[in-house]
């Protein structure tokens, strides 16, 4: 089946976050979906373990795979990658 085509009709914008081991990227993208929601309620709230949601990441308390998180306001879609800090 093949994918719907993207109908762009906001502005887009790319946010990532990257820095050291353990200095809260992960926890600082799960708390962006949290404000975003109170504010624009069908922004989907991303937990911690949904970001990092591989047996190992949990296991070992890190981010090891890089993670894509979605939202958007009434002007902008936002497109966020979550990178591991090692």
């Amino acid at each position: 089946m093949a994918k719907e085509k993207f109908q762009r009709t906001k502005p887009h914008v790319n946010v990532g976050t990257i820095g050291h081991v353990d200095h809260g990227k992960t926890t600082l993208t799960s708390a962006i979906t949290m404000v975003m929601n109170k504010k624009f309620p069908k922004v989907q709230v991303r937990s911690f373990d949904s970001i990092d949601n591989a047996p190992e990441e949990r296991e070992r308390g890190i981010t090891i795979a890089t993670a894509h998180v979605e939202y958007e306001t009434d002007n902008r879609h936002y497109a966020h990658v979550d990178c591991p800090g090692h």
